[in-house]
């Protein structure tokens, strides 16, 4: 990967900050931005708008490592009870929203001429097909919405960027601030957790874009 570049979003987190540091250690040219550090707060047009709008084009990876669990302040509804439109907002702005303004600079940014990737973290719950526990209702409607969003991106990226991939990903449960509250058989690491999706992400081709895949390579349903 010596001689790429990439764009790393959400580079104060954990996944970001080791998805930065792994594409380093490949010979990769990163950027990375995040709202501690560049002011970029991804939910508001305009700040998306003039930080990415300082983005020389031509660039390899797009990766969208950002995220929220909690909404409005409010733990993952376990019930209907808990739903607030307060919370709704909240993780439709941060989990959908925002990652839709930076797919929307993707025609400008990724390469036209090889290979060009942009992929967005999302999250198994967000899958419909594999729901089988209920629960989390904000969180997996808005994770839902963002596979819809990078799906239907990836059709028409296509049309003018023939090599793209355009995909969202399922890093599993990573041992960040982001999950300390949430028990789990078995952690990632961010570091492992940037090698698995970095290891994905090589692994595809252009036939594989719109999709949607888990940390060991797994295609997983809507």
């Amino acid at each position: 990967m010596t001689g790429t570049r990439a764009l790393v979003i959400g580079a104060s987190g954990g996944i970001g900050g080791a998805l930065c540091a792994a594409l380093a250690a490949r010979g990769v040219a990163v950027t990375g931005l995040s709202r501690r550090e560049n002011g970029l707060e991804i939910t508001d047009e305009a700040s998306v708008e003039a930080v990415l709008g300082g983005v020389t084009p031509g660039v390899d990876m797009i990766l969208v490592a950002t995220g929220a669990l909690h909404g409005a302040g409010q733990p993952p509804e376990k019930s209907l009870c808990s739903l607030s439109a307060a919370a709704l907002a909240d993780q439709y702005a941060v989990n959908a929203i925002g990652p839709a303004l930076i797919l929307r600079h993707a025609p400008r940014l990724l390469r036209r001429d090889r290979r060009a990737v942009f992929a967005a973290i999302s999250a198994k719950v967000g899958s419909i097909g594999d729901n089988q526990l209920g629960g989390w209702y904000s969180y997996r409607a808005a994770k839902a919405a963002l596979n819809q969003i990078v799906h239907t991106g990836a059709i028409e990226l296509a049309r003018s960027h023939r090599e793209a991939i355009c995909v969202t990903l399922h890093p599993g449960t990573v041992a960040t601030q982001f999950t300390a509250d949430h028990k789990a058989h078995r952690k990632h690491s961010p570091e492992e957790s940037a090698e698995n999706l970095l290891t994905v992400l090589e692994n595809l081709t252009p036939d594989d874009t719109g999709q949607f895949y888990s940390w060991d390579g797994t295609r997983l349903p809507w």
